[in-house]
């Protein structure tokens, strides 16, 4: 019914200790993913750190994922930048690679005004045979989306979702008008993700699916078949996981959870840089509750 529907997980680069990146991983992290049910992998995101990386890596990190999944799910890179033409340089470089989809955030720092932000997305999108899915996330940007210019967006023939990660259950109500065969609400907070489903969304860009994809595959599946107790179930009872995952800024907590975990997710590119002896040793007694370590 959706183009994009179901779990789809906002994937962690995985680095060598000199910080390089590890294709290896991240190819074994992909089949990990797809084995455990995930719909579809989201590459170059927040979570994949994709800010300290060079333009270069990045298309790397694309070829790689392509092909490692080799056809069996869809492929979503993060574009996004605060320079619309940086935006569409590294749009056409993914769709030229063959991506399904997008990622653009708004742009960050120079915010810009609304005009300037419904330009900045369709300037891509009038650009690439790629599906565009624009991001919303104030709280890393410092500015949003209105609902007016989510509805001019949702317009455009290429411009196939939203990415909502505000928080703001308020806003997902505002814009869930919009919700159609063509246009798809996504969650991008864990710990709201069957609300937002209950306003019209249709799945989640996930960051607990790193670590427990079959889990979140399953909320989301139950809640799209119509089993909305055993949907509410897993979202209640992993919420404490979840709040664990972003008790320091993202992808630190996931990613440190990784390495506790054993799946060798590597270190992180500075700034990021490791939690608090007292944060680890919190996230640890986390996850050893949900019998992960």
């Amino acid at each position: 019914m959706y183009t994009f529907k179901g779990s789809y997980v906002a994937i962690v680069t995985p680095f060598h200790e000199d910080g390089s990146v590890n294709f290896k991983k991240l190819e074994e992290l992909i089949d990990f993913q797809i084995q455990n049910g995930t719909d579809g992998i989201v590459v170059l995101g927040t979570t994949g750190e994709s800010s300290t990386m060079s333009h270069e890596e990045d298309e790397d990190v694309v070829r790689s994922a392509m092909s490692a999944i080799a056809g069996r799910v869809p492929l979503v890179a993060g574009a996004g930048s605060n320079s619309t033409e940086t935006s569409l340089m590294k749009s056409l470089a993914y769709d030229k690679l063959g991506v399904d989809a997008l990622l653009l955030i708004t742009p960050y720092y120079n915010k810009a005004n609304q005009r300037g932000m419904v330009r900045h997305f369709t300037d891509v999108a009038d650009r690439v045979n790629a599906k565009v899915i624009a991001y919303n996330v104030p709280g890393r940007t410092g500015c949003s989306l209105t609902p007016a210019s989510v509805a001019k967006l949702k317009e455009h023939k290429n411009i196939v979702g939203i990415k909502e990660a505000s928080g703001d259950m308020s806003y997902v109500m505002n814009i869930a008008h919009l919700a159609s065969e063509d246009f798809a609400i996504i969650s991008g907070n864990d710990d709201i993700t069957l609300p937002i489903m209950a306003a019209g969304g249709v799945g989640c860009i996930s960051v607990l699916a790193n670590i427990c994809p079959k889990e979140t595959s399953d909320m989301i599946h139950a809640y799209l078949s119509g089993d909305i107790a055993g949907a509410r179930e897993i979202q209640l009872k992993y919420l404490k996981l979840i709040h664990a995952l972003f008790s320091d800024v993202n992808p630190i907590p996931v990613k440190t959870a990784m390495n506790l975990m054993g799946m060798n997710a590597g270190p992180f590119r500075m700034p990021l840089c490791e939690m608090d002896e007292d944060k680890e040793k919190a996230l640890y007694q986390v996850l050893k509750e949900y019998n992960l370590v």
